[in-house]
């Protein structure tokens, strides 16, 4: 036995290790991951007319807190995919997180689709999810009066519908929750869907919220350009001129509607555009709505000035 032998390690063992630990060491200096909350319930003893139990039958809300929110603002978000799917990251997360970014507190809704489920199912879980953020206003450190609602395309459609029916008053044997009031305090509508009648419908809206022979008197009731009042809350747009999926039309007609009610309202149509932009990054032409968004929420005190 040789008591003076040496292991040599291999030079490129060594410079593995120690590449290892400067990564486990740089790693734990950087600032945690953003995490994803966990949804909650909308209604923790079951939603009304769920038809089981399963995940599509659960309304949810995901609560995203800014690190100060100086304006004590909210925002309800409703995700866009024409009453049969939602966008939860493009038009859910990512605007959470931009609003957060700005110091807002973001709720991304969940709400229930077709064709399993019909109006009044989907408005109810958007007024459900506007009176849970207004009764959790302290614990959520928000004002009960700076609650608004931001929908894209059919979820514009859904936040158009809160900002017009909020005064059906709460349902039968309501809750304490329910019986709070249901009418936001600010409208952000991009590319909305709005009229669910010829020649401007989104006819994929209108077959899943209404399905394949919709009642006409729920079509007018549906349509929230026929009932803008002077009470529906401040609005903001944003859409373009060559929308393919949903006519530029649907945001004109509800802006129209908006000013001959005296509503303060502003709107932003950008020339060209797909669909579904989001918060438009990959588009250089687009991507300056948000800051447009941001001046308009800075100027009406829900968020907070530079």
């Amino acid at each position: 036995m040789n008591l003076f032998s040496i292991e040599f390690r291999p030079a490129k063992v060594l410079s593995w290790t120690l590449l290892a630990t400067l990564s486990a060491v740089f790693a734990a200096a950087q600032p945690n991951a953003p995490v994803t909350p966990t949804p909650e319930l909308l209604w923790k003893t079951g939603a009304p007319m769920a038809q089981g139990t399963a995940e599509i039958d659960q309304p949810t809300l995901s609560t995203y807190l800014p690190a100060s929110n100086p304006t004590k603002t909210a925002v309800i978000i409703a995700p866009g995919g024409g009453y049969a799917h939602l966008s939860m990251q493009k038009e859910g997360e990512d605007i959470a997180r931009w609003l957060n970014a700005h110091g807002v507190a973001g709720f991304v809704l969940k709400y229930r689709l077709g064709p399993n489920y019909h109006h009044p199912t989907e408005l109810g879980d958007a007024q459900r999810a506007i009176r849970t953020v207004r009764s959790r206003a302290a614990e959520f450190g928000i004002a009960p009066d700076h609650i608004g609602m931001f929908g894209f395309s059919a979820g514009g459609h859904l936040t158009a519908s809160a900002g017009t029916l909020y005064d059906q008053g709460p349902p039968a044997n309501a809750d304490d929750i329910d019986k709070l009031s249901a009418r936001p305090d600010f409208l952000i509508l991009a590319y909305p869907v709005i009229t669910l009648e010829e020649p401007y419908l989104h006819k994929g809206s209108l077959k899943y919220l209404l399905g394949d022979t919709p009642d006409p008197a729920l079509v007018q009731l549906l349509s929230p350009e026929k009932h803008v009042t002077k009470d529906t809350p401040p609005t903001f747009i944003y859409t373009t001129t060559d929308d393919g999926t949903v006519p530029v039309m649907n945001s004109v007609m509800f802006y129209s509607a908006l000013i001959a009610a005296k509503v303060p309202a502003e709107m932003h149509i950008f020339a060209h555009g797909p669909h579904g932009t989001g918060l438009a990054p990959g588009f250089p032409d687009l991507k300056t709505w948000p800051d447009l968004l941001a001046t308009w929420m800075r100027s009406r005190g829900y968020m907070e000035k530079q």
